[in-house]
């Protein structure tokens, strides 16, 4: 017996004990709370904490709820553990928030601008790639039809030189066959001119 009494008044000294000496803490939002001069409602109240004031956190009371804390007034009181919130009050909250804002808006809209140049400078670069291959087709087409037009007048110039040949060849073969003629008929014709002029000369003499 004198054991367990024992185990309940420790037990009852620890709940009574500060959780952690001076945390900081906050006020829940949309909400206020009252402080009171001890750990429940029935100590008489001191004055009333507005949601989201920053406040110190001295001792905790498990038993009965209640937390001892000092809030930026200096003022130290119990108020219901349930109304103490380890996340800032919108008060400090929303300016944060705000700030954060505009600076993530500056970043985004620098990333933007950056992005728009960047962007710009490849569309430039795609349209003078996309106008030198144009050119460079132009090039190539007229190259095509230059090649196509000289092939053309190649094999026309050497049907030509073929034709010249055959005509060269037509005409060697015509003037051999008429200087063979005269030659064939100059010698048959000879004979006969040259006995008759021996004869007149016999005659004369």
């Amino acid at each position: 017996m004198k054991h367990l009494i024992s185990i309940l008044l420790l037990a009852c000294a620890a709940a009574t004990l500060p959780a952690k000496a001076e945390q900081i803490r906050y006020i829940s939002d949309d909400l206020f709370t009252y402080m009171h001069r001890g750990p429940s409602t029935q100590f008489r109240i001191m004055g009333s904490v507005n949601a989201g004031t920053k406040v110190t956190l001295l001792e905790v009371n498990k038993e009965n709820g209640f937390s001892k804390i000092t809030d930026s007034r200096g003022r130290s009181g119990w108020v219901n553990s349930d109304f103490i919130s380890r996340q800032v009050g919108l008060k400090e909250r929303v300016p944060a928030l705000e700030k954060e804002l505009t600076e993530v808006k500056a970043a985004l809209a620098d990333a933007q601008m950056s992005g728009d140049e960047k962007t710009k400078s490849l569309q430039n670069s795609l349209q003078m790639r996309t106008e030198q291959i144009t050119e460079l087709e132009s090039q190539n087409s007229q190259l095509n039809e230059q090649l196509m037009t000289s092939q053309t007048e190649i094999r026309e110039l050497r049907a030509k030189i073929d034709t010249q040949k055959d005509d060269l060849l037509m005409k060697w073969f015509t003037y051999g066959g008429m200087v063979a003629g005269a030659g064939l008929l100059f010698g048959l014709i000879l004979p006969h001119l040259i006995p008759r002029r021996r004869k007149r000369n016999n005659g004369w003499a």
